[in-house]
């Protein structure tokens, strides 16, 4: 399973390690991911979702069904 954020579609990127003497490596950011379980009680069932903890973030301002309900239009869950 990859590592990308199920709400907000963030994913990895890629950037440089620099080391004392500037030398430059590249190494992978990675987002900061967990797992999380939800009650829709619109369809009063719960759903497991990976999200960033901005996504959670957001979820706890907006509300999961609002949250859910935009990102099906975006395309980064399916319907």
């Amino acid at each position: 399973m990859s590592r990308v954020c199920e709400i907000t579609g963030k994913k990895s990127i890629v950037g440089n390690k620099v080391s004392h003497s500037n030398a430059k490596t590249k190494r992978k950011f990675n987002v900061n991911l967990q797992v999380k379980k939800f009650f829709l009680p619109e369809e009063n069932k719960w759903i497991t979702l990976r999200l960033s903890t901005s996504a959670l973030r957001t979820i706890n301002k907006n509300g999961i069904t609002a949250v859910i309900k935009e990102a099906k239009e975006q395309g980064f869950m399916k319907k």
